[in-house]
């Protein structure tokens, strides 16, 4: 028996199956025939203005008080060269962002334009990430995680070739935090 089969064999054990039940094999491949892969969510297909719509809680801020601003709201399509999101927290241990996909807060914020700036309540900044993992858990509930979570610690950084530093290879070349409100 190969090291993969003895593991195998120990999670079946701890579910309690055996590896050779007919639905589950049936439900699998169901599941792969029926569900090509690169699946885009109904979300990605609308038009750009009602992407939009999707992104009510910084669509509520007054941006039009701001003349010389160009606003447009949703997710990123790679031009934008600042970006405002919204953070579900913070880690207070190493300055960490988290940031949650949604219908109000797009992934492609946190990667696309030069500029990320990002809003988080006082009252979202915990101590260290098991506090943040569990608020959320307690707030999506048991099978309705959000789709993607990123955690950002600053503005992207590398130098994986030829040890030079590249800004902006991964992400955004600045990152701006803008802590909101008072704890309780």
């Amino acid at each position: 028996m190969t090291a993969r089969d003895t593991i195998l064999a120990s999670i079946r054990r701890s579910l309690g199956v055996s590896g050779r039940e007919a639905p589950r094999r049936k439900a699998v491949a169901d599941r792969l025939r029926e569900h090509p892969p690169g699946v885009v969510p109904a979300r990605g297909k609308l038009a750009p203005k009602s992407r939009a719509e999707l992104f009510p809680r910084l669509a509520a801020m007054p941006w039009q008080r701001e003349r010389t601003l160009e606003v447009k709201q949703g997710a990123s399509d790679g031009n934008d060269l600042a970006a405002v999101s919204h953070a579900f927290g913070a880690v207070a241990e190493s300055g960490t962002l988290m940031l949650t996909s949604g219908k109000d807060n797009p992934t492609t914020l946190n990667f696309l334009p030069d500029t990320h700036i990002v809003v988080v309540d006082a009252d979202d900044v915990a101590g260290d990430y098991e506090t943040l993992w569990r608020k959320l858990r307690e707030r999506f509930g048991a099978g309705a995680m959000p789709r993607t979570v990123n955690w950002i610690t600053g503005p992207s950084r590398s130098a994986d070739i030829e040890q030079t530093l590249i800004l902006g290879a991964h992400g955004p070349r600045r990152l701006h935090v803008m802590v909101v409100g008072e704890t309780e």
